[in-house]
């Protein structure tokens, strides 16, 4: 008997929420905080819900959303789709956007002497590889229309970017780099962290730009 044959739409269901709960018990995110999306090769979007925990996730209830963010089915979608669709739209390639309020990531997002134009520092190969530059996006209150604009102007040429005083927002070809990514990212903003205050020796300019190019 030949096995069932999966649609894209239900395996992808299955996935966001598989990675919603590996995140949030791994305390990558905590309470209804941090949202997954992920795009159909139709152009239309699955995310999940507003107030919901990433370890709760139910695949019947994700938010089906046309390419234009018009809810197709499913429960009303996160607040924050707005960061999801300007990732989209400026990333033709990405196939999946994570967000997460995650702790370190947060905590770098308020230091006061960060680069904006590149907050973290090449301090591994994997982060280069996964995450690249990335930038910083001024504070703006959540839903306000100007932190999609915000964001959108620097998506095109980063695939990660750090909301001021709120946490990343990445993408990724698949679900997965992009869970890669996210997690690396918040793994190297907690070395950071730890290496406050200590003499650095990162990657240089010519070992970071050769790892970017292998990447690209």
């Amino acid at each position: 008997m030949m096995p069932a044959i999966v649609s894209e739409e239900t395996r992808l269901r299955d996935e966001i929420c598989a990675v919603g709960k590996t995140l949030f018990d791994r305390r990558y995110t905590h309470g209804s905080t941090g949202n997954i999306s992920a795009r159909l090769s139709d152009g239309r979007m699955l995310m999940t819900p507003t107030n919901a925990s990433l370890g709760e996730l139910d695949p019947a209830r994700l938010s089906l959303l046309e390419a234009d963010g018009k809810l197709v089915s499913g429960d009303k979608p996160t607040k924050e789709a707005f960061l999801h669709s300007c990732m989209y739209c400026q990333r033709a390639g990405a196939g999946a956007v994570v967000h997460l309020h995650s702790t370190h990531s947060v905590a770098v997002s308020i230091l006061a002497d960060v680069d904006a134009a590149d907050v973290l520092p090449p301090l591994t190969a994997y982060y280069v590889m996964r995450v690249g530059k990335l930038p910083l996006v001024p504070y703006f209150p959540p839903g306000d229309a100007a932190l999609a604009r915000a964001v959108e102007t620097r998506a095109g040429e980063h695939q990660a970017v750090l909301l001021a005083n709120h946490g990343p927002v990445v993408s990724g070809a698949t679900l997965r780099e992009a869970q890669y990514a996210v997690e690396e990212l918040e793994e190297t903003a907690r070395l950071f962290l730890m290496l406050r205050g200590e003499t650095l020796r990162p990657l240089t300019l010519e070992q970071a730009e050769a790892l970017r190019a292998k990447s690209r």
